[in-house]
């Protein structure tokens, strides 16, 4: 699980309500129809731009950024370094037995193509073409939530200019102005509120993990082709740390 996401979520929130109540009249925060106007028009707005599969996909693509692990790299590199020398001492049928602690679906499948025999032609088709396909549907679940992040302000103010309206059409005395405008800024807050600490914080987290699965995924993927090709355990390790900063290089070889 990604803690800092929980925990920037958690404490965003008991920031904002901590002021609220802080500053006195917390109840006057709590407007059901600015809510509704609010997060009501950004979700149909969502729904008019996208399609429904595409709208319903963001909640898998939002579980999978918050729960799934994603391998570093210097574990990756010493996992392939080890299958490596597996299959060239005892022929890729053996890495069989390693499967089941590769830890992540796509190294698998990698692994399970050696085990079948493929060359590293289909491995690097076969493989590429899952990385283009996951990127895309991570670029439309990013685009997805910054839309959201986008609607939500522009509906908080739709709806503020609707509290303003209706205050100026039914005001009878100077003093009913405050209450009127606090209301009708409520809207406002609301939009603000879901797009700055929930929408657009995501469409950048989930950017981030894409950029870190894809990486993580191209350095299984050639590794996976190194050891169709039968390269060494060594030439395995200098392909794949070409995918990582000099100043780490040395720490992955001492922990092979």
């Amino acid at each position: 699980m990604d803690i800092a996401t929980v925990v920037g979520t958690v404490l965003g929130f008991l920031v904002i309500i901590a002021a609220i109540v802080a500053g006195g009249g917390a109840e006057t925060f709590v407007h059901l129809p600015s809510l509704a106007i609010t997060i009501g028009g950004m979700l149909c707005a969502t729904l008019i731009h996208f399609s429904m599969p595409q709208f319903l996909g963001i909640f898998s693509v939002i579980k999978k950024t918050l729960m799934s692990r994603i391998l570093s790299s210097s574990e990756l590199i010493k996992k392939m370094v080890n299958y490596s020398a597996i299959n060239r001492r005892d022929g890729a049928l053996a890495l069989e037995g390693e499967l089941g602690n590769a830890g992540d679906s796509f190294f698998v499948k990698g692994l399970q193509m050696l085990i079948d025999g493929q060359e590293s032609e289909s491995i690097r088709e076969l493989l590429g073409l899952e990385i283009q396909y996951l990127q895309e549907r991570h670029a439309i679940g990013k685009k997805i939530l910054e839309f959201m992040g986008a609607a939500a302000p522009a509906f908080g103010m739709i709806g503020t200019l609707i509290g303003l309206v209706q205050m100026l059409k039914s005001i009878s005395t100077p003093e009913n102005i405050g209450v009127g405008m606090a209301t009708a800024l409520l809207t406002t807050f609301y939009g603000a509120f879901a797009a700055n600490l929930l929408f657009i914080p995501l469409a950048g987290k989930l950017g981030m993990y894409s950029k870190a699965e894809t990486i993580s995924m191209e350095m299984i993927l050639e590794g996976v082709c190194a050891i169709a090709e039968g390269e060494s355990p060594t030439n395995v390790r200098e392909k794949l740390q070409a995918f990582i900063s000099k100043g780490r290089r040395e720490e992955v070889k001492a922990t092979i």
